[in-house]
């Protein structure tokens, strides 16, 4: 893909109004590839994340994004406690849970 916009861009006019019209139809072309590739995928993966948190319940197992493991013993609207080794108990914003173990995950 890439090889091929180099080729149009290397190989376009650079005098007059064609090579205006290759110019800007070359750059709409790169911001679409970019949207595609790039904020697209993004915007997927954080609805993703957000839907992921908002289903957390209690029992739930979780990592936070700093690598602690626990077990959602509460949830609240914007914290959760989870329950660690042991009987430890941390308070965690909601927002840093960055995955949900699955059943059978371990």
């Amino acid at each position: 893909v890439y090889e091929a916009l180099l080729t149009v861009v290397v190989a376009a006019p650079r005098e007059g109004a064609n090579g205006t019209f290759v110019f800007f139809l070359n750059m709409i072309a790169i911001v679409f590839i970019f949207y595609f590739l790039l904020i697209r995928p993004q915007r997927k993966e954080q609805q993703r994340h957000k839907e992921m948190i908002e289903r957390l319940r209690n029992g739930d197992e979780v990592v936070t994004t700093g690598g602690i493991v626990g077990e959602v013993i509460r949830s609240e609207k914007d914290l959760l406690i989870i329950r660690t080794a042991g009987e430890s108990k941390i308070t965690v914003e909601r927002n840093r849970i960055s995955r949900k173990i699955e059943v059978g995950e371990n």
